[in-house]
């Protein structure tokens, strides 16, 4: 997702899988490391929920499903996105959708 997302959410510390050297990890791999030291693991990755068992990280997981993943389209889903940051649980899935 692109990282001028981040403007739009600027009550959320957010750093990319890019950032954390993290781009390169299967899912698996994905969630253990981040759940190690984030809350939230926002993602594009409409598969993630489906392959992997969730609930045994502790971390909660926001789903986007938009168009694309352009700029754009991600900004008309930010209020539903803030909501589901601040509402999503650790172990859980909510998936944001227009």
């Amino acid at each position: 997702m692109p990282r001028q997302l981040r403007r739009d959410l600027p009550e959320f510390s957010i750093r990319t899988a890019q950032e954390e050297g993290w781009s390169a990890l299967k899912n698996g791999e994905l969630l253990r490391r981040a759940s190690e030291k984030f809350d939230v693991l926002v993602t594009a990755d409409q598969r993630l929920p489906h392959q992997q068992s969730v609930a045994r990280f502790t971390i909660g997981v926001v789903v986007i499903e938009a168009i694309d993943t352009r700029l754009p389209h991600l900004r008309s889903l930010v209020p539903e996105l803030k909501r589901a940051i601040a509402a999503v649980t650790a172990g859980s899935v909510l998936v944001v959708r227009r």
